[in-house]
């Protein structure tokens, strides 16, 4: 794997239309008096999955780039804990819920298998 930019990886393409649904979901679902509250935070989320790849990639060090992967990791978690508010509240139905959580595995499996190849990938000496 030879990567020119972060938006070449999988997991980032994946990940993004990830977040741009869950933008379009907020702004066509979500009620008005969410929008300081669970929409705010599931927009924050589902942004700093793709902004933490980003984040690890500019980082050139494999060690700081798996890490930025972890918290990318736990934001997509983190989303999906929003989407379960979402649906307890009504906001979206359950087979939107299962729709996303799809999604969501989708990119998780991603994001493991691009941790996993950076692990196994040569680490300059300084890193070591």
């Amino acid at each position: 794997m030879n990567y020119l930019n972060f938006t070449d990886l999988e997991v980032y393409k994946e990940s993004r239309q990830l977040r741009i649904n869950i933008s379009n979901l907020v702004k066509t679902n979500f009620p008005i008096e969410e929008k300081y509250k669970l929409s705010d935070q599931i927009l924050r989320s589902s942004r700093s999955v793709t902004a933490c790849i980003a984040e690890g990639y500019g980082r050139y060090y494999f060690k700081e780039n798996i890490q930025f992967c972890r918290m990318s990791r736990g934001s997509l978690t983190e989303t999906l804990e929003h989407l379960i508010t979402a649906f307890d509240e009504k906001y979206i139905t359950e087979q939107e819920l299962i729709d996303f959580k799809t999604k969501i595995d989708s990119c998780g499996k991603l994001l493991n298998g691009y941790i996993n190849y950076l692990k196994k990938a040569k680490k300059p000496k300084d890193e070591e």
